[in-house]
């Protein structure tokens, strides 16, 4: 389901304004005005779409774990490095396109703390002494999964262990749209290869 930029900055002023303490009758009013307007059910809808498609990302990535690592590659035919491997995930998953470079991936998408990341989030690792310079996606219960490194494949790893602590950059959310990207129905259809 689709629901425009306008209508979703609407529903979120209308969070906010009930957040803020106001007179006793207004909260009620408010409640009216988003019950009469159909909006809870929507944000309902809206909040289990994103949660449903969060799901269908970790589930499609886990579907490519043993694909092996290329440098440049984005297609499990080829092979992923670690943003291609994002990159292909989203698209296939979302519909969305994000760019092909992990520090690209970082700046384009919003910024969240470790505390709250969620199933599909990104996750940025200091590997090569440069920030951003590897990425992963958050499955849940501290693991993420990614195209680690030549001559490795595809595979959950355990963001508590040193290694991963050590080099951590950041988690970034990917928004529901991205600037001047295409959605899935202007693609061609992209047919998921598992091993």
């Amino acid at each position: 389901m689709r629901i425009s930029a306008t209508l979703t900055i609407l529903i979120a002023l209308l969070f906010v304004a009930s957040a803020q303490a106001s007179p006793s009758g207004a909260s009620d009013d408010m409640d009216k005005l988003l019950i009469d307007k159909g909006l809870l059910t929507r944000i309902d809808q809206v909040r289990q779409s994103v949660g449903l498609k969060a799901s269908e990302l970790v589930f499609t990535a886990m579907g490519f774990l043993g694909v092996p690592y290329r440098r440049g590659g984005n297609t499990a035919e080829t092979g992923f490095d670690c943003s291609g491997f994002v990159r292909a995930m989203y698209q296939q998953t979302i519909g969305l396109i994000l760019p092909r470079k992990a520090e690209q991936q970082a700046a384009a998408t919003e910024k969240i703390e470790r505390t709250d990341l969620q199933p599909g989030d990104l996750v940025f690792f200091n590997t090569m002494r440069r920030a951003f310079s590897h990425v992963g996606i958050y499955i849940g219960g501290g693991k993420f999964i990614h195209s680690p490194k030549p001559g490795s494949q595809v595979r959950v790893e355990d963001m508590g262990l040193a290694y991963w602590t050590h080099r951590f950059d950041g988690a970034r959310r990917v928004q529901a749209t991205l600037p001047d990207t295409p959605t899935l129905e202007a693609l061609p259809s992209l047919e998921p290869t598992l091993r």
